[in-house]
C-alpha cells in the first residue's frame, strides 16, 4: 500500500495544478504557508488533521478525497485493515477515510480511534454539515459549543458540524467510532 504522505501530496498537487494555482495562491486560499504546502505536496511532511481540513477547504474538496488514491469500481468491499491512516498526538488519534466523499450521496465516512486521554479539537466544517458519530467501542465525549455529550458502544451522536466541537476519550479503553459527515453543499 502506498504511503499516506505520498497519496496526500500527489492529490494536493494534482488538484492544485488542475485549478492552475501557484503555491502562493493556494497559501492564500488555505491559510497554510507556501513552504508547508510545498513540503506536503513533495511528501516531505505529514499534515495535521487541522491542516488537511484547511487545504481541503481551500481546494473546495473534502479531506477524504485527499487521503485516497482513486475512486474504485461501483461495487467494492472496504476492509478496515486496508485503510490509509493519518496518525496524530503520538498515536493517540488515528483517522482513516472509510468511505471517501461521494458527490451523489453527499457524504463521507471516517473511522476514528482515540486512545485514553486523547482530546481532538475540530474546527467548524462547511456550512450545513451534519455529523453522525456511531460509537463502535468505548465511550466518547463530544463537546459541542460548550455542552458535553457522551455516547457509548451501540449509540450515536448527531450534530451540526459547522460549529466548534471537541472529541475526547476520558475512559481507560480505546474509543473507536465511525463518523459519517453529510455535506449537502458540496
Amino acid at each position: 500500500m502506498e504511503n499516506i504522505i505520498n497519496i496526500i501530496g500527489n492529490n494536493i498537487g494534482k488538484i492544485r495544478k488542475e485549478n492552475g494555482y501557484s503555491f502562493d495562491q493556494l497559501a492564500q486560499l488555505t491559510g497554510v504557508s507556501k513552504s508547508m504546502l510545498a513540503q506536503i505536496e513533495k511528501g516531505q511532511k505529514t499534515p495535521t488533521v487541522t491542516t488537511l481540513w484547511k487545504i481541503a477547504s481551500g481546494l473546495n474538496v473534502t479531506p477524504s478525497l485527499l487521503m485516497v488514491k482513486t475512486q474504485q469500481a461501483t461495487v467494492q468491499i472496504v476492509k478496515t485493515d486496508n485503510l490509509t491512516r493519518l496518525i496524530e498526538d503520538d498515536g493517540k488519534y488515528i483517522i482513516s477515510p472509510f468511505l471517501p466523499f461521494d458527490n451523489e450521496t453527499k457524504f463521507e465516512v471516517y473511522k476514528m480511534e482515540l486512545e485514553p486521554g486523547c482530546i481532538h479539537i475540530s474546527d467548524p466544517h462547511f456550512k450545513d454539515v451534519k455529523e453522525y458519530v456511531f460509537v463502535y467501542t468505548g465511550t466518547i465525549e463530544i463537546e459541542i459549543e460548550d455542552k458535553v455529550y457522551k455516547a457509548s458502544s451501540g449509540e450515536a451522536i448527531v450534530f451540526s458540524g459547522d460549529v466548534h466541537h471537541t472529541y475526547k476519550n476520558i475512559g481507560k479503553e480505546t474509543v473507536s467510532v465511525f463518523n459519517l459527515i453529510f455535506n449537502p453543499n458540496r
